[in-house]
């Protein structure tokens, strides 16, 4: 049911900014771990190989249940299919931090990646659907926002709380909004109707293969680095039960009655075409959310908290453009704020590709605000192109996959980036043994200053010392050459993401009813 007017009923308002906050805390929740992990490790006795699945759990489960929200919603409708997402997501971060094992912890993780999920296209579909075309530019830049910025602050916010309390508190941070967003969600929502008759004609076999699709897919990616990728058994094996779950999935969505996911909303060419630019803002908004980190870490040395001191320069530039990107998108063509804003994320790649091991807050400092605009200047025009051309009916459809493009994204951006970031730190290291070798006499003379250096402290060792320093300083220099690259081919994927624009179809004029509303 659509609002008509320009006038917005408080108490639909009030409603939708309380599913913000719940989609906020689900997308958080992804990234607020990644900078505790050590601590949640010593708290759960668990060994190295097994703490990345306090992450690694909670995506798969989401990923699943992203492209199921859109039926699950029109079964349910988005009253009682938020109300308990919300009620579930809050249910299972409390057991969370009751977790004493990492085998706890990994179920637990699962249900509330799985329950929360449902949150994030739920959000997206109402922005379509219950505001006027008028105002559809600035709710969707807010959105926008809180869909680019959790991601970007959740390490800070993770840091600031272990620091301050304990890694429980990652996740009893959530009850008491995620109570109060429960609330909010079954006593204000009204925007549709549940049609419970569609239950009756749930396609389990879809669901089960779109969970081994998906599911298969997620961990092969998040494992495959780690693991050299088919040259482990389980990921090789998964893989396979991917790649059979697709076709049984793909199957199912074009035979079923009716499928867990209409496929058929990809026939809308601006919805096409806006979901390949979703896949590679998640290439670009994931990737770098793991590459400032890994850089400042193991080349600056610095820890979580100075960490995100350091990033959260693109989350205030994402704040500080987002009331703009909303009119922006209103007023003008969206293909060239698109097109605008994937130049200017390029170059905020490209401003990193002569980055060395003294670079810090200062040098970051521009490209990170370039990334936070261009961010914005993405995530909500393109929003805007995919959603607002579709009819009513396969708006929550279509969020679930919009969505789902972008997590596929960051999946395959992270796993195809620490690849790349491994195989170029590998050859940097070789050709740097190639060139510094005991025939050079840089080096030479380099080791002898050192020793010296050190003599006067350790005396005999001084040597040993002066050749595990070179030695680290070759690695760490190898290692910043390979971000530097890394940077190089993000900076090139996006300039050629441009070439997409075209194909995109002029949207309707300003104010102009979209997608049937």
């Amino acid at each position: 049911m659509d609002t008509p007017t320009d006038i917005m009923p408080r108490r639909r308002l009030f409603a939708f900014i309380a599913m913000a906050v719940g989609m906020f805390m689900a997308i958080l929740d992804i990234q607020i771990v990644s900078s505790s992990l050590n601590e949640i490790q010593a708290g759960l006795s668990a060994g190295a190989s097994e703490i990345s699945w306090v992450q690694t759990s909670y995506l798969i489960a989401e990923v699943v249940m992203i492209p199921l929200s859109g039926f699950l919603s029109r079964a349910l409708s988005t009253r009682y299919l938020f109300a308990i997402a919300a009620g579930g997501f809050t249910l299972t971060s409390a057991l969370c931090a009751t977790a004493t094992s990492i085998d706890q912890m990994m179920i637990y993780r699962a249900l509330q990646g799985f329950i929360g999920g449902a949150m994030i296209p739920s959000v997206f579909a109402a922005s379509f659907t219950i505001f006027p075309p008028q105002k559809r530019g600035s709710v969707t830049a807010m959105v926008g926002l809180i869909a680019t910025m959790a991601p970007t602050i959740g390490p800070t916010v993770g840091g600031y709380l272990t620091n301050l309390f304990s890694w429980h508190w990652l996740f009893l941070v959530n009850v008491v909004p995620g109570i109060a967003v429960t609330a909010a969600a079954y006593f204000l929502i009204d925007f549709d109707k549940p049609d419970f008759k569609l239950l009756r004609k749930f396609d389990y076999i879809g669901l089960v293969t779109l969970a081994a699709f998906l599911g298969g897919l997620e961990y092969v990616l998040e494992e495959g680095p780690q693991y050299d990728w088919f040259s482990d058994d389980t990921v090789r094996n998964l893989a396979i039960v991917s790649g059979v779950g697709a076709v049984l999935f793909f199957w199912r969505a074009f035979t079923a009655e009716e499928p867990v996911v209409d496929l058929r909303t990809f026939g809308d060419r601006n919805f096409a075409t806006g979901s390949i630019f979703s896949f590679f803002i998640g290439v670009g908004l994931y990737g770098l959310v793991y590459l400032y980190p890994v850089f400042l870490a193991r080349v600056r040395g610095y820890d979580s908290l100075q960490i995100g001191e350091t990033m959260f320069v693109t989350g205030l530039f994402q704040m500080m453009t987002a009331p703009f990107a909303g009119r922006l998108a209103q007023r003008f063509d969206a293909r060239w704020i698109v097109g605008f804003g994937m130049v200017l994320f390029a170059v905020s790649c490209l401003e990193l590709v002569p980055i060395t091991k003294d670079w810090a807050f200062v040098e970051l400092f521009i490209p990170q605000a370039m990334r936070g605009v261009a961010l914005m200047l993405l995530i909500v025009p393109v929003s805007m192109l995919a959603l607002g051309t579709l009819s009513p009916q396969l708006i929550k459809n279509g969020s679930g996959l919009f969505n789902l493009t972008r997590n596929l994204g960051g999946a395959v951006g992270l796993a195809l980036i620490t690849t790349l970031l491994n195989d170029r730190t590998d050859l940097h290291i070789a050709r740097l043994h190639e060139a510094v070798n005991w025939s050079s006499q840089a080096a030479v003379e380099r080791l002898q200053t050192m020793t010296q250096a050190f003599s006067t402290r350790l005396g005999s060792d001084s040597e040993l010392a002066a050749i595990k320093l070179m030695t680290q300083s070759a690695h760490r220099e190898s290692l910043v050459m390979a971000f530097s690259d890394v940077f190089l081919v993000l900076g090139a994927v996006f300039l050629t993401m441009v070439l997409l624009v075209p194909l995109v179809r002029k949207p309707a004029p300003r104010g102009a009813p979209a997608g049937g509303h």
